[in-house]
């Protein structure tokens, strides 16, 4: 079966810094992938790359088998993504910025404004119908770059970081979101520094550190019989600093 997302050997370098060292992954079709990694391991990096945000200095990423870079507009039309530090049109609201990005993507008026309707609701952003996104909460961006990556009915979601800064009630929601939408045939690759949010949510798992794959694979494959967090910490090393030093709050 043609994976949903293939990555070959993605590289990129910014200056001395190594981001995404031949990154290799490859995410079955109909999974729930996790991404997990220290921050500055590379997670967003390769994400970027994959998803034709940044551009390689090597490598190649194929979506359901189109390449992200020759053939874009094919790549990029299966797929949905809620990039980290999401920018969107700040003058707008919630509705207006679904309908901008929808009549963008050359969907029909009237199926835009049902399914605008419909995210907004289901995320309960339609109490804030005359809120302009620039005085949207963090959590909200969060949800309404959701919204947007849901719009257009994607085959695959890559979506960074989407629970930060998003409430209990809210994230519940939308995990209940990103599991219906698994189990009608969709699959979703999620980076995450939270592991028990990963194994919660996830039935694969790839970990990434100082810009390489440490570990990739089923999640009960990955983790063995430990926990994420216990495999995790044995991969990527742990820092003893914190066992070190501040004697003053010592009682």
């Amino acid at each position: 079966m043609t994976p949903a997302l293939e990555i070959v050997g993605l590289t990129k370098t910014f200056g001395e810094k190594v981001a995404a060292d031949h990154v290799d992954l490859t995410v079955p079709p109909g999974s729930f992938y996790g991404l997990v990694g220290q921050n500055g391991a590379g997670k967003t990096t390769t994400l970027s790359m994959a998803t034709g945000l940044l551009r390689p200095d090597g490598g190649s990423a194929r979506i359901f088998g189109a390449d992200v870079w020759s053939d874009p507009s094919h790549a990029l039309a299966m797929v949905g993504v809620l990039p980290d530090g999401l920018a969107m049109p700040e003058r707008l609201t919630g509705r207006e910025v679904l309908t901008y990005l929808g009549l963008l993507r050359g969907l029909a008026k009237d199926v835009v404004a049902a399914r605008a309707q419909e995210l907004l609701s289901v995320l309960e952003l339609d109490r804030a119908e005359k809120t302009l996104v620039i005085e949207y909460s963090t959590g909200m961006r969060k949800k309404i770059g959701l919204a947007a990556a849901l719009l257009h009915a994607p085959r695959l979601l890559v979506l960074d970081e989407p629970f930060e800064a998003v409430d209990p009630v809210s994230a519940a929601t939308i995990k209940t979101i990103l599991r219906g939408f698994v189990a009608g045939g969709g699959s979703i690759v999620l980076s995450s520094h939270v592991m028990a949010l990963v194994e919660q949510l996830c039935d694969h798992v790839a970990v990434i550190d100082q810009g390489r794959v440490a570990a990739a694979g089923p999640l009960e494959q990955v983790r063995g019989d430990r926990s994420l967090e216990d495999t995790f910490v044995g991969l990527v090393g742990a820092s003893d600093t914190g066992s070190r030093g501040l004697s003053w709050l010592s009682r």
